[in-house]
This record gives C-alpha cells, structure tokens and sequence, in this order.
C-alpha cells in the first residue's frame, strides 16, 4: 500500500485523521488537484489522508493481469473479482480505525448528494473502488457489499475522476478546513436549495450593475431577497429538487 500523503497523521491529533484508501489502477492520478487549495493545505496539516492502493499489485500471474472478457460475450473487458477481492481484503485489514464504507464509483450508483458526503464526513474514512474497462465483475460488489455510487448520467473514462470529486466535497466538509464554517451552510444543497447569485466589484460591469438590496446594509432585507432568488433559481434549474423544497416548506408552514 501505497501512502500519498507525506504526515498522514497531524503531531498532535489523539486520532487519526479521516482518510481516504483509494484502489486504483493509476495511483498516479493521485493526489492530483487534491493537493492544491483547501485539500492541499488541510492534507499538508494532516487533517485528513490519503492513500493508494494498486490493484495490479495483486495480480497473480506474470503479466499481472486485472480484466478478461465479459462471458456472454460483448465489448470490452471487465474488471477481474479474484484480483480486486485481493486488493479490498488487504486494504480493509490495514485499516486501522474500524469498518468504514466501502464505496464503488459507478454510473449505475445512487446519485451521491450532500446528506451522503455529510455522513461520510462524520466517520472515520472511506475506501473507494475506482473501475475501469466496461466495469467490475458483479460477484465482488455483492461478496464484498460495495456500496456503489454516481455523480451523475454520465460515464467517465474511470473510477478515479469521480473519486477525486468525491473525496474533494468530502474533505471541505471536516472541521477547521474551510475558515468560515457559515459559508458552508450557504452553499447549494444545504437547504434544499440552489445557491443564489453572488456579486462583488467592480459595483459596475460591462453595464450590469450589482442588485440595490445588496448595497442597502438592510441585512433581514439581503437574507430575504437571497432566499428568495435561492428558490427562484432552483424552481428553474431543478424542478426535482423544487417539488422536495416546496413539499416539506409546506408542511413547516
């Protein structure tokens, strides 16, 4: 196993940080634009860490093969259960701080959202399964119960983007890494909600001009006016998330 992250454990931290073991073919990839911004400087602090694990390590014959074809015949090749079971069993036993979910990014997952990455944020850690080819074989999502998860209807080239994201909406989320903890509970999702617009200067740009409320210091009249283009923007952008905001307001009112 692979460690990234050059202090995975913070000095003076009575446990250890949430870490993220990520299995992958292209350990590589990793840490990747996680060690810039606020990941790069929470990772560097030790308030989390990172991982890798390198599937192909546990292939068994000389050419350390990890995919065959899907039998049934069809495009492409498919993840191999022996070799991956290999990879999650050593990965599991090496960690130290109790069951933690053990995730595999998939196109097919439940849509991943805010409460999950909370959740995931409030243990100790996760273990994410990056696939690759047409995907893994079915028999070691079920035998190892992977929890399999999407960011959204689309497919990527690989597990690993979809990772990278993950961990990222994951590690904002951890005490003391983002400075103003408010900024959290205004971001999009929070409420149920969009985010509403954001303006700064200059006052005046390319004609357009900055909302007057926002200049007037009312702070009751900025909040109102901010919730209500929130549920302007989500009523049109997203109706599904709309009709869920509107029904439990209503149930509040």
């Amino acid at each position: 196993m692979a460690q990234v992250s050059p202090n995975p454990c913070h000095s003076g931290s009575p446990s250890p940080p949430w870490t993220a073991r990520v299995l992958t073919l292209f350990p590589e990839m990793f840490p990747g634009p996680l060690g810039f911004s606020l990941a790069g400087q929470a990772l560097k602090k030790g308030r989390w860490a990172l991982e890798t694990v390198d599937i192909r390590s546990f292939a068994s014959d000389k050419h350390r093969s990890v995919d065959d074809a899907p039998f049934g015949g069809g495009p492409g090749m498919v993840m191999r259960p022996d070799v991956l079971a290999a990879a999650i069993d050593a990965t599991v036993a090496a960690t130290t701080v109790g069951a933690v979910p053990q995730i595999c990014l998939s196109p097919r997952g439940r849509l991943l959202d805010q409460a999950r990455l909370k959740a995931l944020a409030a243990g100790n850690g996760v273990v994410l399964v990056c696939g690759r080819f047409e995907g893994i074989d079915e028999r070691v999502i079920e035998a190892r119960g992977l929890e399999e998860l999407s960011l959204g209807d689309f497919v990527l080239s690989g597990g690993e983007p979809a990772a990278l994201a993950l961990i990222d909406a994951v590690v904002r989320l951890l005490p003391g890494v983002v400075g103003d903890p408010q900024s959290l509970a205004e971001d999009s999702f929070e409420r149920g909600l969009l985010e509403y617009p954001q303006y700064t200067r200059p006052q005046k740009f390319e004609g357009h001009t900055v909302p007057d409320v926002l200049l007037s210091g009312h702070h009751e009249k900025v909040a109102a006016w901010r919730l209500e283009q929130a549920e302007r923007t989500t009523r049109e952008r997203r109706q599904d998330m709309w009709q869920r905001y509107a029904t439990a307001k209503q149930k509040t009112e």
